[in-house]
This record gives structure tokens, sequence and C-alpha cells, in this order.
């Protein structure tokens, strides 16, 4: 009767219910964690965004101020920028925990590691691609982008930068032991890159030419969920042999 109060007791405490509240737990550990180190280093936060700032910036003063010019580049060169930002910040996603010796505890701990790199990934987005998708709007006022056009570039930010953020976790675990990861994890993260880039600029476009974009915001919708289950398994599975390797 004893042992099967103890075999009842081990049973209870390796349930999924207590694993899964076990995982929600170093989750939120893991997020309030990194979102307190980046906010001490806070040029981690504000270069993205500068970057963002002064490629846009420079396309009037570079090309042409003409207002019907730009209107019909703006779509192109926000997104484009927005994807350059993004990946400009991928270097410190696992970088700075690689230094320190936490990636490793990371990774030899009990709870899933895609839940670990889903948090990771979830603080990039928020130091990243929330900003970058609010402050877009504000950019595309210079660029003379049409009214009609505004909720949809918003939209498509809104889907599109959790996605460039879940599938740069791969490319930057995959180089998370290397010194120069910049020019590799380029050629390694950018041709994925490219379908979010072609929908979310044909989203906009189609909304200020008075298409429909349901099309558009629907395989991008698409990509973000598969992106969602799939990257972090993925960056998980590179750490793993980025750091056996």
């Amino acid at each position: 009767m004893a042992n099967d109060k103890h075999s009842l007791r081990v049973t209870d405490k390796y349930s999924p219910q207590v694993i899964s509240v076990s995982s929600w737990r170093a989750f939120t550990g893991t997020l309030k964690r990194d979102l307190l180190l980046v906010f001490r280093r806070r040029s981690d936060v504000v270069n993205p965004l500068l970057f963002f700032t002064i490629v846009v910036t420079l396309f009037p003063l570079g090309i042409s101020p003409e207002s019907e010019f730009l209107a019909q580049i703006a779509a192109g060169v926000l997104w484009v920028a927005a994807l350059l930002a993004t990946l400009l910040s991928l270097d410190s996603l696992f970088q700075q925990d690689m230094a320190d010796g936490s990636l490793e505890q990371l990774v030899i701990s009990p709870h899933p590691l895609a839940v670990m790199v889903l948090s990771k990934v979830l603080v990039h987005w928020l130091v990243t691609g929330l900003p970058l998708t609010l402050l877009a709007p504000l950019l595309a006022v210079m660029m003379f982008l049409p009214d009609e056009g505004y909720s949809t570039l918003f939209l498509t930010l809104l889907m599109g930068t959790p996605t460039l953020s879940l599938v740069g976790a791969i490319g930057a675990a995959l180089t998370v032991g290397l010194r120069r990861t910049g020019v590799l994890m380029t050629l390694l993260i950018l041709p994925l890159y490219i379908p979010v880039l072609i929908f979310g600029t044909g989203a906009v476009i189609s909304a200020v030419n008075g298409m429909a974009v349901a099309g558009h915001l629907a395989i991008m919708g698409a990509m973000l969920m598969v992106a969602l289950v799939m990257a972090p398994l993925a960056a998980g599975a590179a750490l793993r042999i980025s750091l056996n390797g």
C-alpha cells in the first residue's frame, strides 16, 4: 500500500499538468530576466530604431523628394528597412547568454528548450519588432504613403515582424558559437525573409491601389503560424548542435 502511495506521488510529480506549470514559470522567468537585461543595455533597443529611421530618411535625400515618386516606393522602402533593422538586431539574441554561460544552463535544464527559445524570441520582438511596427506609420508620412495604405502597413508589420524574429532565431542559433556571425547569418536567413517581404509589400501596394488585401494577410498569417510552431523547435535543435559542436 505504501509503495502504491509512493508511486502515486511520483506519478503526480511528473504529470503533464505539473510539467506545463513548471514550463510556464520558466517561460515567464526567462522573459522577465531578458527584458531586464535588455533595458540595462539600451543600445539594443535604440540601435535598430535608429537604423530604421536613417535608412528611410536617406531615400528621399538620395533618390528624389517628389511626393508621387516616394508614394510609389514607400511600401518597399519601409518593409526593406524594417527587415534590415530586424536582421541587424539578431546578433544579441543568444550571444550574451553564450558569453556568460547561461545558454548552456538553458540547454541542459529540464524544461523544453523550445519554450525557452520562444521566450527569448518574444523579448526580441517586444524590443525590436513592436517598436518598428509603431514607428513605421510615422515614417510613412515622410514617404507620402497614401492614406489607404496606413492600416495595411501596420497590420502587415504586426504579423510580419514576429515571423522575422522567429525565423531569425534559427540563424542566430546556428551561428551562436562563431566569432563573426554577421555575413553568415545574413546568407542563412535572408532567403527565408523574402516571402515575408514580398507579401508584406504586396499587401500595402494592393491597399493603395484599392485592391483586396485579404489574400496577402491570410498568407502572412499562415507563415506566422508555421514559424510559431516550427521555428522554436528548429532553433532549439540548432542551439544543441552549436554547443555540442
